[in-house]
């Protein structure tokens, strides 16, 4: 039986997924088990991730702190994380008076404080909004996470540490980040299970500290074909 286009195009949608997946297996999993007990370190000590992105990315990040208002798996406390982006009267209040590129920026200087993380999710890398509120975060001592698409791109150069998939489409990149945050969460919990008291005091020192820890290499998932 002869495929038609779109069975086609469904087949090459599939081999997009699985390779960008196999990089993301390969190449990703350590940053997102750094990241993990990084959160297991800073939550429960009172600290706060916020999350910001844009479209498709809003999404992502706010399915990710509902998992840690709520729960991933296994019962377990609630920590403190807001998708900024789903603050609808602040977003649009701000978007209006200031303009719609500071409606992440304004929220983190309200919200973040020294020790904290924001976690930026975009596709392209390029969003002005979410660029400024990197520049913000930074400035405050909020640490920056960037989940983007292929790098280079701005976003990942603002973060502190970035994770980069270079896929096909826009379509692939966003489903590699959804598993991306389903690994975040998995790691998360497994650092609270390991070390709950060590964590809890590690993340007490690193806010007592100020901690600015030198900025890594973006780890980039590129395409090798």
């Amino acid at each position: 039986m002869s495929q038609t286009p779109a069975h086609a195009g469904a087949h090459q949608h599939c081999q997009s997924l699985e390779d960008a997946l196999q990089r993301l297996r390969v190449h990703g999993l350590d940053q997102l088990a750094h990241w993990g007990h990084r959160l297991a370190a800073v939550l429960p000590a009172g600290g706060r991730l916020l999350a910001a992105g844009n479209g498709g990315s809003a999404a992502q990040a706010q399915h990710l702190t509902a998992e840690l208002v709520g729960r991933y798996r296994e019962e377990r406390a609630a920590y403190s994380a807001i998708a900024l982006h789903a603050e609808s009267s602040s977003v649009t209040a701000i978007g209006n008076d200031y303009g719609f590129e500071h409606v992440f920026a304004r929220q983190v200087a309200a919200h973040g404080r020294d020790g904290d993380v924001l976690i930026l999710l975009s596709t392209s890398g390029r969003s002005t909004n979410l660029l400024a509120a990197a520049m913000t975060a930074r400035a405050a001592g909020v640490e920056v996470w960037a989940l983007t698409g292929a790098s280079p791109n701005p976003l990942a150069e603002a973060a502190d540490q970035a994770l980069c998939i270079d896929a096909d489409t826009t379509a692939t990149v966003q489903e590699a980040h959804l598993v991306a945050v389903h690994l975040l969460c998995e790691s998360f919990d497994a650092a609270l299970a390991d070390a709950p008291a060590a964590t809890r005091a590690a993340g007490r020192a690193g806010r007592a500290a100020g901690r600015r820890a030198p900025r890594p290499a973006a780890a980039a998932l590129r395409r090798t074909s």
